[in-house]
C-alpha cells in the first residue's frame, strides 16, 4: 500500500499553507512506502541545502516508522540508537519527518520538511498530514 499522488499533493498544499502562516520558506518532500520520492516542493526562496534534508527526513520517518524527532532522542550518545544516522546512506534524526499512516495504521509513506527551525519544520509537517486527514474525513462523510 502506498500513498497516492493526489494525497501527496494535498499534504504539500496543507504544509505550504502552514509555512506561509509561520512566515517561512520550506522544502517539502513526500515519499511512498518504499521511500521513493513521490512529490516535492521547494517554496520560493527556501534554502537549497535544506532540500536534501527534507528528503532524508521523509525517508528516515518511513524506514523506521517514527517521527524523526523521536529517533533523535533515541540516537543521542548513550541512547539505544546512537549513530543510527550513519545507516541507510545517511539519515536525519531531528524533527520534521513524520510517517503517513492509513486507516489500518500501516505506513504508506512519509513527509519531510526542512528550511526553518526544527519546531517550525515539525509544525509544517504536522499541518500537511492534518490537511490530508481533514480532507479524507470530509470525503467519508459525503
Amino acid at each position: 500500500m502506498n500513498i497516492t499522488l493526489e494525497q501527496a499533493e494535498k499534504i504539500i498544499a496543507g504544509a505550504k499553507q502552514k509555512a506561509v502562516e509561520l512566515n517561512t520558506k520550506m522544502n517539502i518532500a513526500i515519499v511512498d512506502a518504499g521511500t521513493n520520492i513521490l512529490a516535492f516542493a521547494r517554496m520560493d526562496g527556501a534554502l537549497l541545502g535544506a532540500a536534501d534534508i527534507s528528503i532524508r527526513k521523509a525517508k528516515t520517518a518511513c524506514l523506521f516508522q517514527k517521527n524523526t524527532g523521536v529517533l533523535g532522542t533515541l540516537s543521542q550518545p548513550g541512547g539505544p540508537l546512537y549513530h543510527i544516522e550513519h545507516s541507510n546512506g545517511g539519515l536525519i534524526t531531528f524533527p520534521g519527518g513524520i510517517p503517513i499512516r492509513n486507516n489500518e495504521d500501516i505506513v504508506i509513506g512519509a513527509i519531510g520538511v526542512s528550511g526553518s527551525s526544527v519546531d517550525n519544520d515539525h509544525a509544517v509537517a504536522e499541518a500537511g498530514i492534518e490537511a490530508l486527514l481533514v480532507r479524507d474525513k470530509l470525503l467519508k462523510q459525503e
